[in-house]
């Protein structure tokens, strides 16, 4: 069983951290403060560290000082988990020698990737240490041209409950993102809450790639549409894999170049394009994605407020429009769900 440090002044985050941890079988230690934790890791040294940033008697920036001055405690991974969002604090974590950052409030699922995500990296260092058999035979892997294929089966996979959230804009990426089955989309919020749609994923897509190449925090968030099963590969996978199989690397400089041409024309849509338009443009790409092979007949189960945020428009501007379209016998639409009558009409939509 695997050793967790947890230190954090909050009584409530503390508790309820811990008891996630014990749930995922986990041993846990905790401690209010930095000196405390600092004590506590000397005596019986954890397998990992997560530590708040502002504490009493020593922060956790202290803690993490500490513990990279010391011999026998400087390789355990450390955890930043810290309600602080600020591009500054983030920056001076990481410099610091920190190996993830999670920004409160976090799902279970966020803590518990980092952490997995964490201790396969350790793992695979001590693997590598103990000689250079088990690296080479991993380089070999990594060049096959199915490698990426084969991450994706032997990583971690997560089960998603309908409109779970995956991450969250701002957090650290800590790997990368593989869709099995179901459908997930990704969005940004404004300072009111509203939302905006800015990508669709089904099976057989990779995402939250973007963060992971750019070595910086989460732009978006991302979350279900419906039961989804995704698989996890590792940051320290990802890394190693796009960095000595070219044919890999050309994949994600092609994801990321098709992702820059969808994103210029959604903001040509949403600059000059009519609510109609707008509406008829987000069925047809939600068809267009989601829509079997071989079948003519495209139906998708979606509430009105996530085709909203995929219109760029409002709930109540949405059904309105939904319902001149349903008048005009363009398609059907009843709680929960919409089908195509005419796609003819609906992609030449106009202004």
């Amino acid at each position: 069983m695997k050793k967790i440090l947890l230190v954090e002044d909050n009584d409530e985050i503390r508790e309820n951290t811990s008891e996630i941890l014990e749930l995922a079988n986990y041993q846990i230690t905790t401690a209010t403060n930095g000196k405390e934790g600092y004590a506590m890791a000397q005596k019986e040294p954890p397998d990992l560290i997560i530590c708040d940033i502002m504490m009493p008697v020593l922060d956790g920036y202290g803690l993490l000082h500490l513990i990279s001055k010391n011999e026998s405690l400087k390789t355990i991974p450390f955890i930043f988990l810290t309600a602080k969002t600020e591009r500054t604090d983030f920056r001076r974590g990481m410099e610091m020698g920190a190996d993830d950052y999670i920004t409160k409030p976090f799902t279970d699922l966020e803590l518990l990737n980092a952490i997995e995500s964490r201790l396969k990296k350790m793992k695979f260092i001590k693997e590598r240490s103990t000689g250079t058999q088990s690296l080479n035979h991993f380089y070999d892997e990594i060049k096959n041209e199915n490698a990426l294929e084969n991450l994706t089966k032997s990583e971690t996979i997560n089960y998603y409950k309908k409109k779970q959230r995956i991450y969250a804009e701002g957090n650290y990426p800590h790997g990368l993102f593989y869709l099995i089955s179901g459908k997930v989309r990704t969005y940004k919020s404004n300072e009111l809450g509203k939302e905006l749609t800015i990508s669709l994923y089904s099976a057989g897509d990779f995402f939250g790639y973007n963060a992971l190449i750019e070595n910086t925090s989460y732009k978006e968030s991302a979350e279900t549409l419906e039961k989804s099963e995704v698989s996890v590969i590792s940051r320290e996978n990802f890394e190693i894999l796009i960095n000595n199989n070219r044919e890999v690397a050309k994949k994600f400089i092609k994801l990321l170049a098709q992702n820059v041409t969808e994103k210029e024309d959604q903001l040509i849509s949403l600059a000059y394009n009519s609510l109609r338009k707008r509406v008829a443009d987000a069925i047809i790409t939600l068809s267009k994605k989601y829509k079997e092979e071989g079948h003519t007949d495209f139906i998708i189960h979606i509430s009105r407020e996530d085709l909203a945020h995929i219109a760029g428009t409002t709930t109540e501007s949405l059904i309105r429009t939904l319902s001149d379209f349903k008048n005009e016998k363009l398609i059907e639409a009843e709680a929960g769900f919409v089908r195509i009558l005419n796609e003819k009409k609906l992609l030449s939509m106009l202004n």
